[in-house]
C-alpha cells in the first residue's frame, strides 16, 4: 500500500505544484506583462475554467485508454504546458499555456483520487487518502520555498524547477504502477450522476462553494503578503511553504473522522475556515498574525478536503472516477470563480473585501449539506453514502 500510495501522492504533487507556481510570482508576471495583480490573478481564471469543463465532460476517456495512460498522459501534458509557460512571449501566450496546464491538471487530480479505489484496499482508503493528498501540501512546502529562490533570477525558472521537474518524476512512478481495469461504466456518467443523485449534486455544490473559497485564497496569498508587508519574493516562497506545515497534522488528526462523520466534519471546518478567511483579509497588523492565520487555514482545509473527498467516494462507490471527475470539476471551477470573485473583491474593497468574499462562499458550501440532513437524506448515522442514494430514498430519505 505505501508505495502505491507514494506514486499517486507525487502525482498529486505535480498536480498542485502546476497550480501553486503562479501564486508566489503573480507580482512578478504583472510587471513584466504590465497589467494588474488582478488580471494577472485572472491566469488562474483560465486554467480554472478548461480544467473545470475537461473534469466534467471528459472522465469517459479513462473508459476507454485505462486510469494509468490516462494519468501518464496528464502528466506528459502538464510537463509540454509549463515548458510553454517558461518561454511565454506575451500574456496571451501565457494564457494558452495555462488552458493546457487546466486540461493537465483535471486528468491527474480526478484520476489520482479516483486511483485510490484502484490501486489501493479498501480497508486502507482512509489512510491512503490521508498520504495522497499530503503531495498536494508537500508541493506547497517544498514548492514556495524553490520558487522564491529561483524566481529571485526570473519568475520563468519557476515553471521549470517545479511543475516540469515534478511531472516527469511522477510520470516515472506512474509507469511501474500495474494496469488496472476499471469496471465497465465506472468513469462514464459525470453529469447523468450530478443530475440524478440529489445526493452527489448537494456535495458537489458544496465542493464547488468551498473550493473556491479555498483556492481562491491560495491564489491571492503571495499578493496579500508581499503588498502588505513589502516582502521580497524568496521571503513570501518561504513563508507560504512554512504555512503548509500545518497540512500534516491537519490530515493526520481528521482522518480518524472522515469516514465515520464526513459531512458533519465538513460543515464544522467550513464555517471555522469562513471565520479565519475574514480575519486574513480585515486583520494584518504584522507579518506574523497573517502567517498564523493562513496556517491555521491550511490545517483547517486540510480536514475539509479529505472528508468531501470521502463522503464523494461513499456517494458513488460504483462510480469512483466520475464522481472524482465531478469533485476535480468542483475544484478547478473553483479557480476560475475564486479568482474572478477575488480579482473583483481585491479591485472594489481590497484584502478585507478579499477575505470576506471567500468567508461568504464557505457558508454557502455548508448550505447544500443542511438541505441534506433537514430531508432525512441519509444521516441518521452518518452513513447515508454507503447505504447508497436509492436505498436512502427507500428508508424514507
Amino acid at each position: 500500500m505505501l508505495s502505491r500510495a507514494l506514486t499517486l501522492s507525487i502525482c498529486l504533487f505535480a498536480n498542485q505544484a502546476a497550480t501553486l507556481a503562479l501564486s508566489p510570482i503573480l507580482v512578478e508576471v504583472a510587471r513584466d506583462f504590465d497589467v494588474s495583480i488582478a488580471a494577472a490573478g485572472q491566469l488562474r481564471t483560465v486554467s480554472g475554467g478548461v480544467a473545470a469543463v475537461t473534469a466534467f465532460s471528459g472522465a469517459p476517456i479513462a473508459d476507454r485508454v485505462g486510469l494509468k495512460r490516462l494519468l501518464l498522459g496528464g502528466l506528459g501534458l502538464l510537463a509540454v504546458a509549463a515548458g510553454i509557460s517558461a518561454a511565454a512571449p506575451s500574456f496571451w501566450v501565457l494564457a494558452f499555456a495555462q488552458a493546457l496546464l487546466g486540461v493537465s491538471v483535471a486528468v491527474l487530480l480526478s484520476g489520482a483520487v479516483a486511483g485510490v479505489t484502484a490501486w489501493i484496499a479498501p480497508a486502507r482508503r482512509a489512510d491512503a487518502l490521508s498520504f495522497a493528498f499530503g503531495g498536494q501540501a508537500a508541493a506547497w512546502l517544498i514548492g514556495m520555498p524553490l520558487i522564491g529562490i529561483v524566481g529571485q533570477a526570473s519568475w520563468r525558472l519557476a515553471w521549470v524547477a517545479l511543475p516540469l521537474t515534478a511531472a516527469a518524476i511522477a510520470f516515472v512512478l506512474i509507469s511501474r504502477l500495474p494496469d488496472v481495469r476499471l469496471e465497465r461504466g465506472s468513469a462514464t456518467g459525470g453529469i447523468r450522476l450530478l443530475l440524478d443523485d440529489r445526493v452527489v449534486a448537494a456535495w458537489a455544490i458544496g465542493e464547488l462553494c468551498a473550493f473556491s473559497a479555498w483556492t481562491g485564497m491560495l491564489v491571492y496569498s503571495g499578493a496579500l503578503l508581499i503588498e502588505s508587508y513589502g516582502l521580497s519574493l524568496r521571503s513570501t516562497g518561504f513563508l507560504l511553504g512554512l504555512i503548509f506545515v500545518a497540512y500534516f497534522p491537519g490530515t493526520v488528526l481528521f482522518r480518524r473522522w472522515i469516514d465515520r462523520f464526513p459531512q458533519r466534519l465538513m460543515i464544522v471546518l467550513a464555517l471555522s475556515a469562513a471565520v479565519v478567511a475574514a480575519l486574513i483579509g480585515a486583520v494584518r497588523p504584522a507579518v506574523w498574525v497573517s502567517v498564523l492565520l493562513l496556517a491555521a487555514y491550511v490545517f483547517l482545509n486540510s480536514g475539509r478536503t479529505l472528508s468531501g473527498s470521502a463522503f464523494g467516494l461513499d456517494a458513488a462507490p460504483d462510480r469512483a472516477v466520475a464522481a472524482m471527475g465531478l469533485r476535480a470539476s468542483a475544484t478547478q471551477m473553483g479557480y476560475l470563480v475564486g479568482s474572478a470573485l477575488g480579482g473583483i473583491a481585491l479591485h472594489f474593497g481590497g484584502y478585507p473585501a478579499l477575505g470576506a468574499t471567500f468567508a461568504t462562499l464557505y457558508v454557502l458550501a455548508v448550505v447544500p449539506h443542511v438541505v441534506l440532513s433537514l430531508r432525512r437524506l441519509g444521516f441518521g448515522r452518518e452513513r447515508v453514502a454507503r447505504q447508497g442514494p436509492r436505498e436512502s430514498r427507500r428508508r424514507g430519505g
